[in-house]
């Protein structure tokens, strides 16, 4: 700091009735050394804000098949769960009594099935010794060795014989078809009862449950609710006349509050309704995958709409004091406070609303223990 010099006068008394003489002192005044910086335009990126929700990219409503009563709940809310991991287990005693009815019925007409191709050989064999005998009688009929009766009755036996033949197959034909729908029905037993096991259709985490042990599950009702893990969202709802400016794969940058984040992000879909009431419209914006992101934070999406001129002066020379702020403006060796109404920040540099005039002279860095009206010597 650089001493000035201040003329101060003292009265001094002297003998009655006469005038006191002046004194002048010279008493030093200490001025603080500072630097400025001009207020000045300069390019500024314009950009639209606005706000939304996370959500999760994929969400799952989990209900039961089956009418059953809750004998085991595996998962918890915030639970992470991988793919095909059992949530609940339900009494399913009548549905094994219905897969053991069924396995049943295919092991008796399994056991059937030998004595069936048994009684079809034994047809063949039956026949075969018809038709032979049955071919000696006609070669004897030819020689005129046997009567006419004789000979019908082989063919008669002839006949008798394929038809049991025929029979045997018919009835190992019926075992064939009595498998197959006994099979259909272990098959159809055995679904059901893998429904009293309800799983998780794909990894992530439990944000709802709307079930406890010993509860009776009801076909569609919902039991659990999961989200996809690592799978968010941004929806921001943008105001009508902006939505032009949403254009997918536009890049945007995102904050989100609660995990005091910034990242860009790309729009994933514009949804092409418009809500009536609020004149806005959903943007969908696509999040990285990052583990603090949850469903219903709050976020905000800053859109950049180009460039324009406008007053700037350094972040480092703004105060804030509460809702107000305002800076040191150097005049005739003079600080003084100016209040003024800031807006956005990009980098080391603040955009002036109102307060400043292109040209006046911010402090910047603004010193310790500088006052409004301090003499000031500003450093060229």
């Amino acid at each position: 700091m650089r001493p000035y010099y201040a003329l101060v006068v003292l009265p001094f008394l002297t003998g009655c009735g006469s005038e006191p003489p002046l004194k002048v002192v010279s008493t030093p005044v200490t001025r603080m050394r500072v630097e400025t910086v001009p207020a000045a335009e300069t390019g500024w990126p314009s950009t639209y804000e606005t706000t939304g929700t996370v959500r999760a990219r994929t969400t799952a409503t989990i209900s039961s098949k089956l009418m059953g009563y809750a004998r085991e709940v595996r998962a918890q809310i915030g639970d992470r769960v991988r793919a095909g991991q059992p949530l609940v287990v339900l009494d399913a005693r009548d549905l094994d009594t219905s897969l053991a009815r069924a396995e049943a019925g295919r092991e008796e007409v399994k056991s059937a099935v030998p004595e069936a191709e048994s009684a079809v050989a034994m047809a063949r064999s039956q026949l075969d010794l018809a038709q032979a005998t049955f071919n000696r009688m006609q070669d004897l009929l030819n020689k005129r060795s046997i009567t006419n009766q004789e000979y019908d009755e082989a063919s008669a036996r002839l006949k008798g014989a394929q038809a049991a033949v025929d029979m045997a197959r018919a009835r190992r034909t019926q075992l064939d078809a009595k498998m197959a729908q006994l099979e259909q029905e272990v098959r159809a037993a055995g679904i059901q009862r893998s429904y009293s096991e309800i799983i998780a259709p794909f990894s992530g985490t439990i944000i709802i449950k709307s079930i406890d042990p010993g509860t009776l599950a009801v076909p569609g009702a919902p039991l659990f609710t999961i989200e996809r893990a690592g799978a968010y969202l941004l929806e921001a709802s943008v105001e009508e006349s902006r939505l032009s400016m949403a254009r997918v794969g536009k890049t945007v940058s995102v904050t989100i509050d609660g995990i005091d984040r910034t990242f860009p992000a790309r729009v994933a879909e514009v949804v092409p309704s418009v809500d009536a009431a609020a004149r806005t419209g959903t943007v969908k914006i696509d999040l990285p995958s990052l583990p603090e992101l949850r469903s219903g934070l709050f976020g905000r999406a800053l859109f950049d709409t180009g460039g324009r001129k406008s007053l700037t002066v350094p972040s480092a020379g703004v105060m804030e004091r509460g809702q107000l702020q305002s800076v040191y403006v150097a005049e005739n060796n003079t600080a003084h406070t100016r209040l003024v109404t800031v807006g956005t920040r990009v980098k080391d540099r603040v955009e002036v609303l109102s307060g400043l005039n292109q040209g006046d002279r911010v402090i910047v860095p603004i010193p310790t223990g500088l006052a409004d009206g301090a003499p000031i010597e500003v450093r060229q």
